[in-house]
């Protein structure tokens, strides 16, 4: 990354930590297969489970329900199988997951669409319990799939008293830790998730290596890839070396440095307080607890792609929404699921941070924006925000 620049879209990718790329480096000289059963073989073997025990250690889950995949969005349409189960149950027929979810959950992984439902949300983007419990009241055991935090707005749901709710009906929860994990600490026990969908390059691991993490007594899980005995059968292929390595670094380092995410939402909180003084705008979710290092910002009129271009050029780089949505002119989403209109969900602008972020870098994306706003807002005044 250029020194001039400065990188607010730590939500999208976080850069490469040292400690990670070291591990990857040595695991690219390992020769064997972790299959092997010689000295090579058991070499990097020892890699691997190590990484999986790093990565189980730090959601309080047991090692050998750690499934490597290829990322956040192949672990979660792995957890997205019809007949899961847990002792005692039965099967899971049908999939409820929230209006705020990543594409990869909203597609219905392996469900078919007629076997789909879509929970609602509040206008703080947090799942309705009560529409959950009308869902369920059937009776008829369901695969429930809610993210732990939005990656969007940053919003944290309510995991555990939801889990209660779907575990009273007989039903199993799916968590889509992806944008928590490393920014927040939480222990797959605590939250009573049944499976928890975590990424490498959200902590600043490599891109491309992710992991499914089952609680005790899930069964059922139906493999994606087959033909192979790696992942005990629960997904076939040679194992990513270097990139489970790079990524059992990264989750070391990031557990390490949890404490510093409190003076990371200091930075935020700097950021929001210079964002609103600097025009008359709105940060989305900002009343129910948040990852402390993501914001969502629109005001009336913004256009986000005009918006990110515009930092962009000043050096910034900030996003419109998710990743997997960059490069399109679209509504967010998320922001409709929370009942704004298109004025507010076409203009949202997402600014994250991360561990290397300083003062000086929310000082010159506030600098930016003022410069920028004026340009990029048509003008709005109090009334016209208050419908929003």
């Amino acid at each position: 990354m250029a020194k001039d620049r400065v990188y607010l879209d730590w939500n999208a990718t976080a850069p490469l930590r040292q400690e990670a790329r070291a591990a990857m480096v040595a695991a690219w000289d390992l020769a064997g297969n972790p299959s092997s059963v010689h000295t090579e073989g058991r070499q990097a073997r020892r890699v691997v489970e190590s990484a999986r025990a790093a990565v189980a250690g730090a959601v309080g889950a047991d090692s050998r329900n750690v499934v490597f995949t290829s990322g956040g969005t192949e672990a979660n349409v792995l957890a997205l199988t019809p007949g899961l189960v847990r002792n005692p149950g039965a099967p899971v027929r049908r999939l409820i997951v929230s209006a705020v979810e990543h594409a990869s959950v909203l597609a219905g992984g392996r469900f078919a669409a007629e076997d789909l439902q879509v929970l609602g949300v509040d206008r703080d983007g947090i799942v309705r319990l009560d529409d959950l419990r009308l869902l369920l009241a059937d009776g008829k055991p369901a695969l429930v799939s809610v993210m732990l935090a939005n990656n969007e707005t940053g919003a944290l749901q309510p995991i555990p008293e939801l889990a209660g709710i779907v575990h009273d009906a007989g039903g199993l929860l799916h968590v889509d830790a992806v944008q928590a994990f490393g920014k927040i600490s939480f222990d797959i026990n605590k939250l009573h998730s049944d499976l928890l969908s975590v990424s490498a390059h959200k902590i600043g691991g490599p891109k491309g290596i992710g992991a499914l993490i089952m609680a005790n007594g899930v069964a059922g899980l139906d493999a994606l890839l087959r033909g192979g005995g790696q992942e005990l059968g629960r997904r076939a292929g040679t194992e990513n070396v270097p990139g489970i390595a790079g990524f059992g670094a990264a989750v070391m380092a990031a557990q390490a440095s949890l404490n510093d995410m409190k003076r990371v939402e200091e930075l935020r909180q700097r950021l929001e307080a210079g964002l609103r003084q600097c025009s008359n705008g709105l940060v989305f979710g900002q009343d129910v607890p948040r990852l402390p290092n993501t914001v969502l910002f629109g005001a009336p009129g913004l256009r986000a792609e005009t918006a990110v271009i515009g930092f962009d050029l000043e050096g910034i780089a900030v996003s419109s929404g998710s990743a997997c949505s960059s490069g399109k002119v679209q509504l967010s989403h998320v922001l409709e699921a929370m009942g704004f209109g298109p004025e507010l969900s076409r203009g949202a602008v997402r600014l994250s941070l991360g561990w290397s972020s300083t003062e000086a870098d929310v000082d010159r994306c506030l600098e930016a924006w003022r410069k920028l706003s004026g340009a990029l807002l048509k003008h709005s005044d109090e009334t016209q925000l208050e419908r929003f």
